[in-house]
């Protein structure tokens, strides 16, 4: 017998999870013999229904939220000898993942793809004793971002990390950060870097136009200008998927590595997957094809 387990956010997208609920499991319930729902109440609940149903063993789990609920599914996944099948229905503000798979962003549209999906590995990783499958971020744009409130992202969406960025930007402040990745060692002064797994981040697809879901390996990208001059000039590259080759940044691809920063800066906080990570230092690699999930079966990827 086919087993579906279906975790909901219903506060995300502005609150539009129990609108979907019911459609998503009308067409779940056409293609499995049994789909449990389970409605997430507070942070940690997704990584514990996921972690129960690989234990259970069930054929599939799907996840309708927002990053940070697929990042706890992901976490309660991934140190699991037995991993279902993920499938992924966007509903939150930036949805990184869902962007770099080819998922429809229109929650029903990518319910109703789940019928024709077809699976492909996903590489996840690992940050210290946590898991990340988008973007772990760390200087001072993302310590501005992370005070977006929920009013402003259902009022705002993506513009709203934008505002509160560029505020950050203006601002002249960095760390200086030292970058121990695979067997080099770098330092390089930023207000700004990100380790992302796939091309999207922050919801510009053209971010890290090298970066694919099943490359096994990390992608590390660090704003190197000093003044907003320099920043400002960046905008138009990262539009167009040139940011990786531009002077104004220092771009890497690894498997494994340490970030640090100088002992006078010891309380910088990572931002992982949207929400608040581990402070400096980390400890970062790839888990190579590590989820099997659902994509379109016309993905480019």
């Amino acid at each position: 017998m086919k087993k579906a387990v279906l975790i909901v956010n219903p506060s995300s997208g502005g609150e539009k999870g129990n609108e979907y609920s019911k459609l998503a499991l009308e067409t779940l319930e056409s293609l499995y013999d049994e789909v449990v729902l389970k409605e997430t109440e507070k942070g940690g609940d997704a990584e514990v229904f996921a972690k129960s149903a690989a234990k259970e063993r069930v054929e599939a789990i799907f996840v309708m939220g927002g990053d940070g609920t697929v990042n706890e599914s992901i976490s309660g996944l991934a140190e699991e000898e037995y991993r279902p099948k993920l499938g992924i229905i966007p509903l939150g503000t930036v949805n990184d993942l869902g962007r770099a798979l080819g998922i429809p962003l229109d929650p029903a549209s990518a319910i109703r793809m789940l019928a024709d999906a077809i699976t492909k590995e996903l590489d996840v990783g690992k940050v210290n004793d946590t898991y990340f499958i988008d973007v772990i971020a760390i200087g001072k744009i993302p310590e501005a971002v992370k005070n977006v409130g929920a009013d402003q992202k259902t009022r705002l969406g993506s513009l709203a990390y934008f505002i509160e960025g560029a505020k950050a930007l203006s601002d002249g402040q960095s760390y200086t950060f030292k970058l121990e990745l695979d067997d080099e060692v770098f330092e390089q002064e930023s207000s700004l870097v990100l380790i992302a797994l796939t091309n999207s981040v922050g919801g510009f697809k053209k971010m890290l136009p090298h970066a694919k879901i099943d490359d096994g390996y990390l992608h590390l990208i660090v704003l190197k200008g000093k003044t907003l001059m320099d920043k400002l000039k960046l905008v138009p590259k990262i539009v167009s998927g040139n940011a990786t080759d531009a002077n104004e940044t220092f771009y890497k691809k690894f498997k494994s590595g340490k970030l640090s920063v100088s002992e006078e800066d010891n309380q910088v906080i990572s931002n992982i997957d949207g929400d608040e990570g581990d402070k400096l230092p980390l400890n970062v690699q790839v888990l190579p094809s590590h989820i099997t999930i659902f994509v379109p079966k016309d993905t480019k990827e």
